[in-house]
């Protein structure tokens, strides 16, 4: 798997004023794990955007904190973002033991061409990542779906059928749970609309202007019999 670099300050602002910060172009953050106790930091916010990007929520970041001698090994545990702006409120990362498996979810990539799809079928994902179980330093950056043997309708892949390599990389769901399959493309109804009251409905002959409408007729018949 890939690694990254990345540096960061401890952090002395906390609540409402890491405002400051934010203003700042810095972003409040936090490490934690089971042999860590909670640390506060704080980090440039363009790099740390840039590094999360790349590393996504598998990627292993070794992460050097100011008048740290230690570097931490971490992933992404969570994070928030404003949800107008986009603004990066908060990091936590995860300090992992790299001797130790640690759960992540990884994201699946559709790769290759379906004579299927290629036909008007539909490519449809049941899944869209999974959770595996590694090592921190065997995690994938994704795991690889080649859609290439799907070449009819209801021809699907299963979990057991992923390429990743088993005796490193565990996967958390059911070896027949469906990860993709083919479809046929969805039918569009059509819909009758019923005549509005005079509408001419096309095949229906429509009384002249001043004819008489046929019940008219024979209530004068009626009257002159």
């Amino acid at each position: 798997m890939t690694t990254f670099e990345l540096s960061a300050s401890t952090r002395t602002i906390f609540g409402r004023k890491t405002k400051q910060l934010r203003k700042k172009g810095l972003v409040p953050a936090n490490i934690f794990g089971k042999k860590i106790k909670s640390m506060a930091i704080e980090l440039e916010s363009s790099v740390l955007l840039d590094t999360m990007r790349k590393a996504g929520e598998t990627g292993l970041i070794h992460l050097k904190v100011k008048g740290d001698d230690k570097s931490h090994a971490v992933i992404v545990s969570g994070y928030a973002q404003d949800p107008v702006s986009g603004a990066m409120l908060h990091v936590d990362f995860h300090e992992v033991d790299l001797k130790q498996k640690t759960t992540a979810t990884v994201p699946l990539k559709a790769v290759g061409e379906s004579e299927a799809v290629k036909s008007g079928m539909v490519l449809v994902m049941m899944k869209n990542e999974l959770d595996v179980e590694a090592l921190p330093t065997d995690l994938p950056d994704s795991i690889e779906v080649d859609i290439s043997v799907l070449t009819e309708v209801g021809m699907s892949i299963l979990a057991k059928d992923l390429k990743i390599d088993r005796s490193k990389v565990t996967l958390t769901v059911e070896d027949e749970e469906t990860i993709a399959t083919i479809q046929e493309p969805a039918k569009e109804e059509v819909v009758e609309v019923a005549p509005a009251e005079g509408e001419v409905v096309e095949g229906e002959a429509k009384p002249a202007e001043g004819d008489a409408k046929p019940e008219a007729d024979a209530k004068a018949d009626a009257k002159k019999e």
